[in-house]
């Protein structure tokens, strides 16, 4: 399984195959979600003191924080799977 970067600011990157889900970070239900991950040390916060704007889920459930509009994200993560060769 090869590893392909994702960006998500300030220098800092995902695999993107790891990714589950990009979430706002704004409902309550992912607040709590955080709080959980907080209390289970599975939070990675790549905001570098911003406003945190999304929230990464991975497979291996860490909670990644970025302060990139979801959109953002999303249309990256977008992009980098477009440009991937498929392996079939």
């Amino acid at each position: 399984m090869s590893v392909t970067p994702l960006n998500i600011g300030f220098d800092n990157a995902v695999s993107a195959e790891r990714i589950v889900a990009v979430i706002s970070a704004d409902p309550s239900p992912i607040k709590r979600l955080r709080e959980a991950a907080l209390r289970h040390r599975k939070v990675v916060d790549a905001t570098n003191g911003r406003r945190t704007r999304t929230v990464i889920i991975t497979d291996s459930d860490h909670v990644i924080l970025s302060s990139l509009q979801p959109g953002t994200i999303v249309e990256r993560l977008h992009d980098l799977m477009a440009r991937k060769p498929s392996t079939s």
